[in-house]
């Protein structure tokens, strides 16, 4: 006999889809804020500092980047514990490795916008007499967010699918609750069909959002 589909058990367990719905987007959120908080000390560090401070940035990027984002969770939640004796939940194991994560992509992102803010604006900045730090709150930095805003979009939307991976160690975001449902109740189609489409639709809602407000901070050249 074939597979017919039967969405009933679904619906019985669908507190589990929202609640993991809402679960991913607050891990994204509060990664994301880490992240960039990361990404930026670490930016303006690299572009004023000396070359050992360079070497220790790229070091800490090219890592991120080139293990994979469930190696890092497992590395978080089992072997850093183990290492240093320390305890943290599932959630806030992943919450640090995410915004760890999210931090080494947005240190680069960070870096070109501070050297793409125009020559002439930090000096005008010197002119009227603003000090080092002045001008990099009140000139650099609100251009270099208005340059930097698309990719900092693009970022979070990553962020917000790479939730998915914290199902491994059993935080319940959406998929880790579409895996319940599907353990509980056998429907593997209908339960992961329901998942992508909540994926999908709250990831274009969460686009068309981001891209509304870089319209409005658009720089204009």
């Amino acid at each position: 006999m074939g597979y017919h589909l039967n969405f009933n058990l679904i619906w019985r367990h669908i507190d589990k889809l929202w609640g993991g719905l809402l679960l991913s987007l607050e891990l994204a959120i509060i990664s994301i804020a880490i992240g960039a908080l990361i990404g930026l000390i670490l930016a303006i560090w690299y572009v004023s500092a000396g070359k050992i401070a360079r070497r220790f940035i790229a070091a800490y990027v090219e890592f991120i980047r080139n293990v994979p984002l469930i190696l890092l969770v497992y590395l978080v939640f089992y072997g850093l514990p183990t290492a240093v004796n320390i305890a943290y939940s599932a959630t806030t194991s992943f919450i640090i490795t995410l915004s760890v994560y999210a931090g080494a992509y947005l240190v680069e992102v960070f870096r070109s916008g501070l050297e793409a803010v125009p020559r002439g604006q930090i000096d005008a900045g010197k002119a009227i007499g603003l000090t080092p730090l002045q001008r990099l709150l009140y000139v650099r930095l609100p251009t270099m967010t208005r340059i930097t805003l698309p990719a900092l979009s693009n970022t979070f939307i990553s962020l917000f699918k790479d939730t998915s991976v914290a199902s491994v160690i059993a935080v319940p975001e959406l998929t880790y609750g579409a895996q319940w449902i599907n353990f509980n109740t056998f429907r593997i189609v209908e339960v992961y069909i329901i998942a992508t489409l909540m994926y999908l639709v709250t990831g274009y809602l969460i686009l068309f959002g981001l891209r509304r407000l870089e319209g409005h901070f658009r720089v204009e050249r």
